[in-house]
C-alpha cells in the first residue's frame, strides 16, 4: 500500500517539476510571448513600407528617363517611315520609267502587246476593269462565337477576328472562280505573294495591313460574284459571318483599277527554250 500511495501522491517524476518551475521562472523575467509577436509583426511591416518607398521613389527617378527614351524611339521609327516612304516613292518613279522604255522599245520590236499580256499576268501592270468588291471585317464584339467552329484550332484568341488563313481561302476561291487580278488593300497580289499573320497583324508580301479588308478582283463581275459564293470558300466565308459575326459585303462593279505589285522579282526560275537542252540528274545506287 505504501507504494501504491506514493505514486497517488507523486504523479510526475521530480524532474519534470524542476523543469516546470525553471520555465515558469524564466517566463516570469522574459518577455511575455504575445508582445513578442507584436514586436515581429511591427518591425516586419516597417520593413514592406520601407521596401515599397524605396521601389516608389526608383520608379519616379526612372519615369523621366523612360519618357525620354520612349519619345526618342517614336521619332527615330517617323522618321525611319517617312525615309522608307521616299524611298519607296523613288522606286515607283523608276519602276515606271522602266516599264515605258520597255513599252517603247518593245512596241518598235513588235512585241508590245505580248508585253503588256505578260506585265497583266504577272502583276506587273497596274490594270483595270470590271469585277467585283469584297470587305471583310472583324466582329463588332470580338468575343462573339458559335457552336461550330469552321476555322479549326485557332491562332488568334478572339474567334471574331479575321485570320490570315481566312484571307487565304478567300484569295484562292476568288482565283479559282475566274478572277484575273486580285488585290488586297491596295497591295496587288502575284504568284509570288504570301499572305500570313504576325502576331495579330494580317501581312500581305510582309506588309501589315488594317481592316476592314478590302478585296478587288477583275473578272466577269455578276459570273466572278456568283461563282465566289457558291463555291467552298464562299460558303467558308458565309459560315464565319453566321457563327463569329465576321462582317463580309460583296458587290458587282463596273470599274475596277488595281495597281501593279510593288515587286515583282524572279531570283530561281529561267525561261525555257526551244534550244535549251532538258538537264538530267544521274543517281547513284
Amino acid at each position: 500500500m505504501s507504494l501504491l500511495t506514493n505514486v497517488m501522491d507523486h504523479s510526475l517524476d521530480d524532474g519534470y517539476a524542476e523543469a516546470a518551475a525553471r520555465k515558469k521562472a524564466a517566463g516570469d523575467r522574459g518577455m511575455p510571448r504575445t508582445l513578442r509577436a507584436r514586436l515581429g509583426l511591427a518591425a516586419g511591416l516597417v520593413l514592406a513600407a520601407l521596401v515599397v518607398t524605396v521601389g516608389a521613389a526608383q520608379a519616379r527617378v526612372a519615369a523621366p528617363a523612360l519618357a525620354k527614351e520612349r519619345e526618342e524611339l517614336v521619332d527615330r521609327i517617323d522618321r525611319e517611315t517617312e525615309a522608307a516612304d521616299e524611298l519607296e516613292s523613288d522606286v515607283d518613279e523608276l519602276r515606271n520609267e522602266v516599264d515605258a522604255r520597255r513599252r517603247a522599245a518593245l512596241k518598235q520590236s513588235g512585241g508590245s502587246d505580248r508585253m503588256e499580256l505578260m506585265g497583266i499576268l504577272s502583276g506587273a501592270t497596274e490594270v483595270h476593269g470590271p469585277g467585283v468588291k469584297l470587305v471583310v471585317d472583324d466582329a463588332k464584339d470580338s468575343s462573339a462565337g458559335g457552336d461550330g467552329d469552321p476555322r479549326g484550332t485557332s491562332s488568334f484568341s478572339d474567334t471574331g477576328r479575321v485570320r490570315d488563313r481566312d484571307m487565304q481561302r478567300v484569295v484562292n476561291g476568288l482565283w479559282e472562280s475566274g478572277a484575273e487580278a486580285v488585290s488586297i488593300n491596295g497591295q496587288r497580289l502575284t504568284a509570288l505573294s504570301a499572305i500570313r499573320a504576325a502576331g495579330d497583324a494580317i501581312l500581305v508580301d510582309n506588309r501589315p495591313l488594317v481592316p476592314p479588308y478590302t478585296v478587288l478582283a477583275l473578272g466577269d463581275g455578276k459570273n466572278l460574284s456568283t461563282r465566289f459564293q457558291n463555291s467552298a470558300d464562299g460558303l467558308y466565308l458565309h459560315a464565319l459571318q453566321e457563327n463569329f459575326g465576321i462582317r463580309t459585303a460583296i458587290s458587282v462593279e463596273d470599274e475596277l483599277r488595281l495597281p501593279a505589285a510593288p515587286s515583282v522579282t524572279v531570283r530561281t526560275a529561267r525561261p525555257s527554250t526551244e534550244s535549251a537542252q532538258p538537264r538530267t540528274e544521274k543517281g547513284t545506287s
